[in-house]
């Protein structure tokens, strides 16, 4: 673990903005979430794993200077270390939170490089509808369960077959685009660009404003139990 700094001071304090609104969905997903957090010459990825999506999540900020960080923390106590507006106390500066124990999922991280774009992932439009389309259909399967199997486990099932579908001619499954969608990366914006890349058996879905990131076919994150949520 190194941590040779107690602050950070952001480049950009819309970017701190987002980070704010960011860390605020992880803890919508998780109260207990903790974040690791990566400085490498002047950016800062902060990384995170919303729990009904079992996928990584990746935020990143610039930073004006060049840090030496990676540690991980609670996201709660970096989120009060951001003002409420997104930007930092005092003059651009957060502090950064004790370093917590870090939960497994936090030493199984995407590598830094050899990242190639994949073809075959549809634009940020057809991703939208999509995902609609999908909620549409969990809802509907939903309610046609009788009141008997009403249950998390008839859910479960449910959600297991819908999200574990494949995107267009791509490996990346449609669960990685809901999760882009919940924690704010995916929006609706003219030349929004979206890109598809792998890295030995990681997929990353790429967008403006994060990532997200999950091992390929028989990688796993773990037990996937996937549910609808909030969009």
């Amino acid at each position: 673990m190194t941590v040779p700094v107690r602050s950070l001071r952001f480049a950009d304090a819309r970017e701190a903005a987002d980070l704010a609104a960011f860390l605020g969905r992880l803890l919508h997903y998780d109260r207990a979430a903790a974040v690791r957090l990566q400085a490498g010459g002047g950016a800062l990825a902060v990384f995170g794993r919303p729990p009904s999506f079992e996928v990584l999540a990746i935020r990143t900020v610039r930073l004006p200077e060049v840090h030496d960080i990676d540690v991980t923390v609670s996201a709660g106590e970096l989120l009060e270390a951001l003002n409420t507006d997104g930007t930092t106390e005092p003059a651009g500066v957060a502090h950064l939170p004790q370093p917590v124990t870090g939960p497994p999922w936090a030493g199984l991280l995407p590598p830094r490089g050899g990242w190639q774009e994949r073809p075959g992932l549809p634009g940020p439009a057809d991703l939208r509808t999509s995902l609609a389309d999908a909620v549409a259909e969990f809802r509907a399967r939903d309610a046609a369960l009788p009141e008997e199997r009403r249950n998390r486990a008839e859910r479960d099932l449910i959600g297991r077959d819908i999200w574990s579908r494949r995107v267009g001619d791509t490996e990346l499954p449609l669960r990685a685009v809901h999760a882009a969608q919940s924690l704010g990366f995916l929006r609706a914006s003219p030349g929004f660009p979206v890109a598809l890349l792998a890295s030995g058996s990681w997929l990353r879905l790429r967008t403006p404003f994060g990532s997200i990131a999950l091992r390929g076919a028989g990688g796993g994150l773990g037990t996937l139990a996937v549910t609808v949520g909030t969009a």
